[in-house]
């Protein structure tokens, strides 16, 4: 992966180590940290000013497709083709809680706005509401026909969407876990 200052379009940094396809990075939400995602299993969290590799989160026993901070920036969520999702300490490195229960490999993970929960989402054709304290899985998410490509939640943390190979979206409430719309169109 690359750090880019985005007015020049000069490179800052080469963030190099993973062994694998970097599938995914994103911004700390003070933007003093990256977090890598790869097909190497791991994760890698990166300084951004210096480049250099804090920590590297191992444990996921398949390729890592997304990882992302916790509003708050003390927690990072990655998701893997291991059927797993997991919560770290993004000052420690260490894993929180690991995410256990979707069939298929998850494809997608991201914090609600108050970083109280984790949207996950699944080849399995789901998505999961999870409690980001504890681990527990507050929700099942289903109905779409097909794998489940991503998941997040609305600002205000009351909905969230997902999208899936079915061709459909469908938006969720939270707190029920009921589907309050399909949208349809796309072919």
């Amino acid at each position: 992966a690359r750090l880019w200052d985005a007015a020049s379009g000069e490179c800052l940094h080469a963030l190099e180590g993973h062994q694998g396809i970097v599938y995914c990075a994103a911004f700390s939400p003070d933007s003093q940290q990256v977090v890598t995602a790869s097909d190497d299993e791991t994760a890698r969290l990166w300084d951004a000013a210096s480049g250099e590799c804090l920590h590297t989160l191992e444990g996921h026993q398949g390729g890592v497709t997304c990882a992302a901070f916790s509003p708050d920036g003390q927690q990072v969520v990655t998701a893997s083709y291991d059927k797993t999702a997991r919560l770290w300490g993004a000052a420690s490195g260490e894993c929180l809680h690991t995410l256990e229960g979707h069939q298929g490999g998850v494809t997608c993970a991201a914090f609600s706005p108050d970083g109280q929960q984790v949207v996950t989402a699944s080849g399995d054709g789901s998505a999961r509401l999870w409690d980001a304290a504890s681990g527990e899985c507050l929700q099942t998410l289903e109905g779409h026909r097909d794998e489940v490509e991503c998941a997040a939640f609305s600002p205000d943390g009351q909905q969230v969407v997902t999208a899936s190979y079915d061709k459909t979206a469908r938006l969720w409430g939270a707190a029920s876990g009921e589907c309050l719309h399909t949208l349809e169109g796309h072919r």
